[in-house]
């Protein structure tokens, strides 16, 4: 392949790559959206996340880490 074609096709893979992330960024946006509509539909009927993630984690015992289970 000539030098040219090389660039070529790397060029258009980031552009094609570049496009694709802009998408995903669009559909974790709506992903967002929808996440805070139900959080705020749940706050409406009562039931607060915020304080049932606290109780959760008051309830867990701590966590020890070993340094082999450490990823680098």
């Amino acid at each position: 392949m000539a030098n040219e074609e090389i660039i070529g096709y790397h060029k258009g893979a980031l552009a094609t790559l570049s496009k694709e992330r802009q998408e995903l960024a669009k559909m974790v946006g709506v992903v967002d959206q929808f996440i805070k509509m139900h959080i705020e539909e749940l706050k409406k009927l009562g039931i607060d996340l915020e304080e049932e993630a606290k109780k959760a984690q008051e309830q867990q015992p701590p966590q020890e880490f070993k340094e082999e289970d450490r990823v680098a």
